[in-house]
């Protein structure tokens, strides 16, 4: 679905979709964007922000408020900083501001659709599939792209939902080692706005929450001077078990029981009696 006021903007914009093999649904204010929505919702909106009847802003905030988690890729002339990012905060998947490259555009369009695991036609790139019953795991931690849901050794943990899209993104390949540009990208397409420090204070937080040792990362690891990798505690050191796996009772010290004799006593005793 496209909602854009500017007739000529429009028609581009569907003019490039259909050529690519999607079918296009035209509105031309926020209200209508959200009936068709809540009617039919499609794979992805493509959603101006300067609309009559209801500004893109408040669509998306009140679709996000509904619990609908359509990819939302919103158009607009405002290209201050704080736009962008309260956009984002309100639940956009992506953000692009006018003038823009076509070309770009569908690329965007790509990526979010391979991103939503709901392709349609020719221009769904291949990527990995999540079954939608299908929860990732790596080691003892469970990410399930569905439901919104992650946990470690069973502990529900709560993601913001930049913390979870990264988190997700590193489930899908684990042990692969993500830029920080690339996981910019998972989250909301890149922009020049961002920066990657934003990427880094996601990871900071995500370790707070995923980790036994935050400052001794051992699942979301720092592979220097290139980015970040999720991996299973268990695998990178075989001899030590996930910490969220962990048995207390196998992983504590042993302790001595007395009721056992000790060997060396044993001998000496042994050898006392044969004297």
């Amino acid at each position: 679905m496209v909602a854009e006021d500017d007739a000529k903007q429009a028609e581009l914009v569907r003019r490039y979709l259909e050529h690519e093999g999607h079918t296009v649904t035209v509105v031309a204010d926020g209200r209508a964007a959200l009936d068709g929505v809540r009617h039919r919702e499609p794979d992805l909106l493509v959603l101006d922000v300067m609309m009559p009847r209801a500004d893109g802003l408040d669509v998306v905030r009140i679709l996000r408020a509904e619990s609908r988690e359509v990819p939302v890729l919103m158009l607009t002339a405002r290209s201050t900083e704080d736009d962008l990012l309260l956009g984002l905060d309100l639940g956009a998947d992506d953000y692009m501001t006018k003038p823009f490259s076509p070309r770009e555009l569908m690329a965007r369009v790509r990526t979010l659709l391979r991103r939503n695991r709901r392709p349609t036609g020719p221009a769904a790139a291949p990527g990995p599939v999540v079954v939608d019953d299908e929860t990732l795991s790596v080691g003892a931690l469970r990410v399930d792209p569905v439901r919104h849901e992650v946990s470690v050794g069973g502990t529900p943990v709560v993601c913001t939902p930049g913390e979870f899209r990264i988190l997700a993104a590193m489930a899908t390949e684990p042990d692969r080692v993500f830029s920080r540009q690339r996981l910019l990208e998972e989250l909301h397409g890149f922009d020049k706005y961002i920066s990657n420090r934003t990427v880094d204070v996601h990871i900071m937080h995500l370790r707070k929450k995923i980790e036994r040792a935050p400052r001794r990362p051992a699942r979301l690891i720092t592979v220097f001077g290139v980015g970040y990798k999720l991996t299973d505690p268990a695998k990178t050191d075989p001899a030590k078990t996930d910490p969220a796996k962990a048995d207390p009772a196998k992983t504590g010290s042993a302790k001595t029981d007395p009721t056992r004799t000790h060997p060396t006593r044993e001998k000496a005793r042994d050898a006392s009696s044969s004297t």
